[in-house]
């Protein structure tokens, strides 16, 4: 996908507000309130941002019925141009969301209780689309729901300097996944 022109330049550096944070990782099974979590976080955020919230989806881990997660809500929210603050952030602030991290094509805001991760992105983001390709693809085959789910019980038996550590620490096993789920899409 050709990436759209910005109107203006984003930021080149990640900004990760309040720095590292070593907090305790703790894998969840599956809770069927996560979605109405999801939809109450929905709601709050198209009331707050109107038409510039272009599409609101919930991803991550919490979005898979039957996958043991963080118990931690994943929105993902697509805005025209990622650069125009003004047209997002500043109402996402005045409800109650926190700003965490500012990088390149992405900004995170999260809930003063931490359970809630709201990521920022550009419609037409590739980043987007490979969020919806995993959730998709994981609400569907159940060998590599488990398969995600192995790996993340590994994992959490070390110990991961912040929750960036472990989330890298999974690339691997979330590529190959998703290199299976290109391949067996119509």
């Amino acid at each position: 996908m050709a990436e759209r022109e910005s109107r203006r330049p984003d930021v080149t550096t990640v900004e990760l507000v309040g720095g590292i944070e070593k907090r305790p990782l703790v894998l969840a099974d599956y809770d069927p309130q996560w979605p109405e979590a999801y939809l109450a976080q929905e709601q709050r955020i198209r009331a707050a941002l109107g038409p510039a919230a272009v599409q609101i989806e919930h991803i991550g881990s919490t979005s898979v019925p039957g996958l043991a997660a963080k118990p931690i809500i994943d929105v993902l929210v697509t805005v025209e141009e990622i650069t125009a603050e003004e047209d997002y952030l500043d109402q996402l602030l005045q409800v109650g969301y926190e700003l965490r991290v500012r990088e390149p094509g992405h900004r995170l805001v999260r809930t003063p209780a931490r359970d809630v991760h709201v990521h920022i992105m550009e419609v037409g983001d590739e980043a987007a689309g490979e969020y919806l390709l995993l959730r998709d693809h994981l609400r569907t085959d159940a060998q590599d729901r488990a398969l995600y789910e192995r790996t993340k019980r590994a994992l959490l038996e070390q110990d991961w300097a912040d929750m960036n550590a472990y989330a890298e620490a999974k690339t691997g096993v979330i590529s190959e996944i998703k290199g299976r789920a290109r391949k067996s899409r119509p």
